[in-house]
């Protein structure tokens, strides 16, 4: 996410509680959160009462043409029925040269067997041998790409990250972050997300 601007208006798409939106927001932004739960809206709109939150989802994205300088968009990818209506509603709703950041799911050695894992633990009547089932899907850098670029945007880039979620409490956040760039660098096929940005042409 370090392609984001530091200013400007900021849509944060699938925003949950509003972490990044307040993350964001601390470092001297203004972002907008956009999530299709009513209860994580509620508890959003609690954590960052200076700010805007609206329910909704990011395959029909309730704001007009050109509306932000950035759009992002952490873990909440791989849930959407639509992925490619998301990346279109997103290039629709940036001003030009705006850029869209994505962190998804990947689909690599590591998390290619995540599915079958769960599928044996609830033969076997074990909850929670890896996660739930929420028919998440999985991408690789290709196919992330090519959806970027049929919805038009320009610049993309993608790559492998762990990803440190900001909602970690200490001493896990600051161990994750350590660990981060050692499993990215060096063994990027155990690094389980995929970010990919890309710029909507000026």
């Amino acid at each position: 996410m370090e392609v984001l601007p530091k200013k400007g208006l900021l849509l944060d798409i699938g925003c949950g509680t509003g972490l990044f939106v307040e993350k964001f927001g601390m470092d001297g932004g203004n972002a907008v959160g956009l999530d299709i739960s009513r209860g994580m809206i509620l508890q959003a709109r609690r954590r960052c009462k200076e700010r805007e939150f609206v329910v909704g989802t990011g395959e029909t994205i309730p704001f007009c043409d050109g509306s932000f300088d950035a759009v992002a968009s952490l873990l909440a990818f791989s849930y959407m029925k639509d992925p490619q209506a998301m990346l279109d509603e997103a290039f629709r709703v940036l001003k030009p040269n705006g850029i869209l950041a994505v962190c998804t799911l990947g689909k690599n050695l590591l998390t290619r067997g995540i599915p079958a894992i769960y599928l044996i633990g609830e033969t076997i009547r074990v909850n929670h041998v890896v996660m739930r089932d929420f028919g998440e899907h999985y991408y690789n850098e290709e196919e992330m790409a090519a959806m970027f670029t049929t919805a038009g945007f320009a610049d993309v880039q993608a790559k492998w990250c762990s990803f440190a979620h900001i909602d970690l409490i200490d001493p896990l956040f600051h161990l994750a972050r350590k660990v981060e760039p050692f499993v990215e660098r060096r063994l990027p096929q155990l690094a389980y997300n995929i970010c990919v940005n890309g710029t909507k042409p000026g």
